[in-house]
């Protein structure tokens, strides 16, 4: 009995030995280290379908251990909890948070990913997002998570040329039309072919993924049919308030040479890096106008319009903050702008460019050629151009062609010599007194020496302000796109 006892001790040593040695392999084998980081196969999980019915769609998301030691991840959470449209399965395990999960050495998980909205609630954000929190060794990481919570016309570039994604939206001899019936997504460049025709009608939204725009090729050409009460926006597809006023979001609306006018009628383009940049490809077929009416295009991390010899009629708009300027007219060209706005206080670092340029030439500065081009005519009646630096008009010529341009009845913050002929009866340097430029209100305060400082004859065909405002109702217009009212 002794015997058996002893042995039967000795027996428990021995298997406690092992368990305590395999055990101590097994902590020494876990990298403690805080700086440890987990690598991602995407930085986004994006859930990119069009919901027709109450969507619930899988993804996932692969997760890398790149050491020789193994990962202890303490926790893999959604940021919205269980509120969450989103939820997560690990190694089979459902819900809005997992814990201890370990990832052996060079090795990897999958994470699926399921989001469930329904996209016909006309209640959810266009964008529903979250995010998925990973703590390792007290290090923190997180990868995005975002889907459309609404059902959109999703426009996703199918074709691809010297680097250029794009989508055909309006071919050859076709007559397109957006309506507000739900929003337009835009993935690459959605192009308007050779006489083609796309119409925007009033209200729409159209959200740009990042690099994304439109394209009026040459031949091609667009109406914007945006009303007072029911502007057309065009804009990112970061809807988060972080991005409210981000610039650089998306490219830009780019057109060539039409044979028809490319109108826009009471449109907001905000938050890319070019508002519109209209320029031609082919100078013997001949270029129509851009014609902007009560638009509005601020906020471009580059500039609000940029041309190469075009042809512009503005009237009731505004341009501004733009982190060059928020006109560059190149190459020579045509322009009327009247009771425009041109404002620039761009807070997201430093400003070179002034916020109206005039050239009648332009630089590539990768091959260092230049191009002239005659500037017919740049002509500002009733206008407000204005912004925080020193100088912000810069008449820019070249001798060899045509440059002319001239100032009529405007306030403008400059150091050049205001006299006839270039300028007649301008303000120089006298602070507008916008209302409140950090929210973009470009309206005159009640002691704006803008106020009154218009010339009538210049009206005509503009009676009313951006905001419908009679401007003839007093002794002369005000400058600018806003009429004063008390």
């Amino acid at each position: 009995m002794i015997r058996q006892n002893i042995l039967r001790f000795i027996s428990f040593l021995a298997i406690a030995g092992i368990f305590l040695f395999f055990n101590s392999c097994r902590k020494d084998s876990i990298l403690n280290d805080s700086s440890a980081k987990l690598a991602f196969s995407a930085d986004t999980v994006l859930f990119d379908t069009v919901f027709t019915t109450v969507g619930s769609i899988t993804k996932q998301l692969k997760i890398y251990n790149r050491y020789n030691k193994t990962l202890k991840i303490s926790s893999i959470s959604l940021g919205g909890g269980s509120n969450s449209n989103f939820t997560i399965n690990v190694n089979g395990k459902p819900g809005a948070s997992i814990s201890n999960v370990e990832i052996g050495p060079k090795d990897s998980l999958y994470i699926f990913v399921r989001v469930t909205v329904d996209p016909n609630n006309c209640n959810n954000p266009l964008l529903i997002t979250d995010s998925l929190t990973f703590v390792t060794n007290s290090n923190t990481q997180k990868v995005r998570l975002a889907a459309y919570g609404q059902d959109a016309h999703f426009i996703v570039a199918d074709k691809y040329l010297s680097g250029l994604s794009y989508k055909v939206v309006a071919g050859e001899k076709q007559n397109i039309t957006w309506t507000n019936d739900k929003p337009y997504v835009v993935y690459g460049y959605a192009v308007i072919d050779s006489t083609g025709t796309l119409n925007i009608g009033p209200g729409v939204k159209i959200y740009f993924h990042s690099n994304s725009g439109i394209w009026v090729y040459k031949g091609g050409h667009i109406n914007v049919n945006g009303q007072k009460d029911s502007v057309v926006t065009f804009q990112g597809d970061r809807l988060e308030s972080w991005y409210q006023d981000s610039p650089g979001q998306w490219d830009r609306i780019w057109l060539n040479e039409g044979t028809d006018n490319n109108i826009f009628n009471y449109a907001v383009i905000k938050n890319g890096s070019i508002g519109i940049q209209a320029e031609i490809l082919n100078t013997s077929m001949g270029v129509d106008k851009l014609v902007l009416n009560n638009t509005i295009i601020q906020n471009m991390s580059a500039y609000g319009i940029f041309t190469k010899t075009y042809n512009i009629t503005a009237k009731n708009s505004i341009i501004s903050n733009c982190g060059g300027a928020t006109t560059y007219l190149s190459e020579g060209g045509e322009y009327d702008f009247r009771h425009c706005t041109m404002a620039n206080y761009w807070k997201y670092g430093t400003r070179s460019n002034p916020t109206l340029v005039v050239s009648n030439y332009y630089k590539d500065n990768t091959t260092n050629t230049v191009y002239q081009g005659n500037l017919t005519k740049a002509y500002f009646g009733n206008c407000i151009i204005w912004g925080t630096n020193d100088e912000e008009i810069l008449p820019d010529y070249l001798a060899g062609t045509t440059f002319n341009y001239q100032f009529d009845h405007c306030l403008l913050k400059t150091k050049l010599d205001t006299t006839y002929p270039n300028f007649l009866n301008c303000i120089k340097n006298s602070d507008p007194l916008f209302a409140n430029t950090d929210k973009y209100d470009f309206h005159l305060k009640a002691n704006s020496p803008a106020i009154n400082k218009g010339d009538k004859t210049l009206d005509v065909y503009i009676r009313t302000d951006l905001d419908g405002v009679n401007r003839l109702n007093d002794a002369a217009p005000d400058l600018g796109a806003y009429e004063f009212v008390k």
